[in-house]
């Protein structure tokens, strides 16, 4: 088994590696490496090459012990790689390096592995939001470098990451590749911090669209392909997946997929959102949950105060949405919020759900990323507390479990660094009264 590295000299380690400048990705590798899944005792790396064949990941300690991994780039899978790593440990770092099995020069500059500290240790957990970001529109995205300062432990892209509008598998592949390849910002972030994805609709095939979208596999495929997540879905169905990080477990929704495909057991006469599958494994999962703070993410907004028209959101499902606060009710389930993206607003919503709920959950959207802002979207609501218009934006999550009760900071900053507002809240408020 591979052993831990002192924590000052990982500290040391990461920090130097991210002040190096950013290096195109050398021969061998067209993308990437970026660094998926890491839990306590694994990790998932990513990266594409440049041609196809074997290459190798070499994974050491500080203590020098070293491990090698194959994987295969196949036009099969557009050249893309995907290493898992298991048998380390917590609070560990792990150097890496890529090469092609047939050459002894490496494809990459070193990197580092960190695997966090135990889930249940105290500390401060950092996890940031975003969604929406158009490299065409905004060739030049410092969003990015902001978010590696705020010293988030985690990235979660939450859909439209990148904007694809088709179904079509080439087009599909060639806009991933695209994304990553257009955005050193984006690539130095993701090499030493681990992301996660979910869809929404431009990358999922068609703006405001639902499960019926023919070619969804293609979209399906492409995602796996491009994504080192923890998990895609149920079987060969969506791509909803789970991670913890610390105090915040995040439960990521795919309100895509199987949107409008079969009858809504929660509203009567209309399709359903979630669909059996990911309904079952959302009760199932949540209910287990041991984590201070339980984040349900997904790409559109969970309620319908939006621009005139637009009916993708949880607001067109509302037995649905009621559904899940019973849920939360019924198994006094602690620690809840609400995360959405996709409406070009920044925002943060309060319901009065204590009868259901058996608390106030709080509900923040955070959008774009990158992109123009739709005036149109800043809708009344009575449940609003903040709204902003603003084109660079990311929403950084902080859980404190040194403090009693824990604490759960939610923060909307700009590319800047400007604090566009901020909600505070704690373990205590967060459940059954």
């Amino acid at each position: 088994m591979l052993s831990s590295t002192p924590p000052m000299h990982h500290t040391l380690l990461t920090t130097l590696l991210l002040l190096a400048p950013f290096q195109d990705a050398p021969p061998g590798l067209s993308h990437g490496p970026f660094l998926g899944h890491v839990d306590v005792d694994r990790g998932t790396i990513w990266a594409r090459a440049s041609a196809p064949g074997d290459y190798v990941l070499a994974v050491t300690t500080d203590g020098g012990e070293r491990r090698a991994l194959a994987a295969t780039a196949a036009e099969e899978h557009d050249l893309c790689l995907r290493w898992d790593v298991d048998g380390l440990v917590a609070d560990g770092a792990y150097a890496c390096t890529i090469r092609p099995a047939a050459a002894e020069e490496s494809a990459c500059e070193p990197f580092v592995l960190r695997t966090p500290p135990a889930h249940d240790t105290r500390r401060v957990t950092r996890i940031a939001f975003g969604s929406c970001a158009h490299e065409g529109r905004f060739p030049i995205q410092p969003i990015w470098s902001r978010i590696a300062r705020s010293n988030a432990e985690v990235m979660v892209l939450l859909g439209d990451t990148p904007y694809i509008d088709s179904t079509d598998l080439t087009v599909q592949r060639r806009r991933y590749r695209e994304f990553y390849g257009a955005l050193p910002q984006m690539q130095a972030l993701l090499r030493h911090t681990p992301f996660y994805a979910t869809w929404d609709d431009h990358d999922f095939g068609r703006n405001d669209t639902t499960g019926i979208l023919p070619g969804k596999e293609n979209s399906r495929r492409a995602f796996i392909e491009y994504h080192a997540n923890a998990g895609y879905g149920s079987g060969d169905e969506g791509i909803f997946t789970r991670f913890r990080r610390g105090a915040i477990e995040v439960f990521l929704l795919d309100t895509r997929w199987f949107a409008g495909t079969e009858a809504s057991p929660y509203d009567e006469g209309r399709n359903g959102l979630l669909g059996t599958r990911q309904w079952k494994w959302l009760e199932q999962e949540l209910r287990a949950s041991g984590a201070t703070f339980k984040v349900l993410a997904c790409g559109m907004i969970w309620n319908g105060a939006t621009r005139p028209g637009k009916r993708d959101h949880w607001g067109t499902y509302p037995g649905e949405r009621q559904a899940v606060f019973d849920l939360v009710g019924e198994h006094s389930i602690p620690g809840v919020v609400l995360v959405g993206g996709d409406i070009h607003r920044t925002r943060a919503l309060r319901y009065p759900t204590t009868e259901s709920a058996g608390y106030e959950l709080f509900e923040f959207i955070t959008s774009p990323m990158a992109n123009t802002v739709i005036a149109a979207a800043n809708a009344p609501s009575e449940h609003l507390l903040h709204d902003a218009g603003v084109q660079q934006t990311f929403l950084l999550l902080t859980a404190d479990t040194t403090a009693e009760p824990a604490t759960l900071s939610a923060r909307f900053l700009d590319q800047t660094g400007v604090e566009l507002f901020a909600i505070d809240t704690d373990a205590d408020a967060l459940r059954a009264r």
